[in-house]
């Protein structure tokens, strides 16, 4: 027997299941809590939700998302313009961030070589990354790419690719987690561990 549910919620539900991450329970859950929510609230969410797709574009330098032309860590004076720092996703430029730590430029590819899914380096922004090497002030390429085999793999591939352009080339260091065991880390992040060791 079909169970009844009036067309608005049901698109609403459908609408939610199109989120990664997201199956029917979850998206059952969040379209009943959103017909909870105040009018003016659904009306603010709908409108953020309008205005970042209309609004957000990639910056023209380093391929980021921006609501201008060139995002503001680009266009930032104080940044450090001998390095940039090479990442997958707009995220991880986030990631980044957070750890105040890093005071250079970044580079984002949107995506990494996997040959599974059909995606080879001419999907990748990496043309881009190359004409922003031809300036001489650039020193040191840090690759930041996830710790996986596609991410590896577009490590290894810039590595080789800029190696003509006489730079310093670096892999972000891998390993364990803050407030992680031993005995729960798999082959592959020991090894990385013991490779990234430093003397104290």
């Amino acid at each position: 027997m079909e169970v009844y549910v009036p067309e608005p919620i049901s698109k609403l539900i459908e609408g939610f299941m199109r989120l990664p991450g997201i199956g029917p329970k979850t998206a059952q859950r969040l379209a009943f809590f959103v017909l909870k929510m105040e009018e003016e609230d659904v009306l603010d969410l709908a409108k953020a939700l309008v205005r970042a797709k209309r609004d957000l574009r990639f910056c023209a330098v380093c391929n980021n998302i921006s609501d201008r032309e060139v995002c503001s860590i680009c266009s930032d004076k104080h940044r450090d313009r001998s390095t940039i720092c090479v990442v997958q996703d707009p995220r991880d430029v986030m990631a980044m961030e957070r750890t105040r730590e890093y005071n250079g430029l970044y580079h984002v590819l949107h995506g990494a070589i996997s040959p599974m899914e059909g995606i080879g380096p001419d999907e990748l922004k990496i043309p881009e990354l190359l004409k922003r090497l031809e300036d001489e002030t650039v020193q040191e390429l840090i690759l930041a790419t996830n710790p996986n085999i596609e991410g590896e793999a577009t490590a290894m591939y810039l590595a080789k690719l800029v190696k003509p352009f006489g730079l310093r080339v670096t892999r972000i260091a891998h390993g364990l987690p803050v407030g992680g065991d031993l005995e729960y880390a798999d082959e592959v992040t020991l090894t990385k561990a013991l490779e990234g060791r430093r003397e104290l």
